[in-house]
């Protein structure tokens, strides 16, 4: 089991995640995070730290949409080890819903 990132995740991108994964199996996109599947370990760190709940295990359905992109988007974007500073709006995107169109397939800044 893996823990994967969902489109909650976009244009919010607080990475408080970041800070609390043991093995650093966190990508950053332009306007998101991804956790590489394998190598997350299961441990479930993440899913608390998450402000918009965009963290979920594998088994739930929310994720079902999203572990193939986290999986291909890990192998494309930079690891990221440490907190950086989330976009200015965060919060004003914070609950919003159907932002799965929004996502941006660039590579963010570690």
């Amino acid at each position: 089991m893996t823990y994967v990132v969902t489109e909650n995740c976009i244009k919010c991108k607080y990475m408080d995640c970041v800070e609390v994964c043991p093995v650093d199996c966190f990508y950053v996109g332009a306007n998101m995070l991804v956790i590489h599947p394998d190598e997350c370990i299961d441990c479930g760190v993440c899913e608390p730290e998450c402000p918009a709940e965009a963290i979920v295990p594998d088994s739930d359905a929310k994720a079902d949409a999203w572990i193939d992109q986290n999986r291909e988007l890990a192998a494309l974007w930079p690891n990221i080890t440490r907190k950086g500073t989330p976009p200015e709006d965060a919060d004003a995107w914070k609950d919003r819903p159907g932002k799965a169109a929004l996502l941006s397939r660039e590579p963010g800044t570690p």
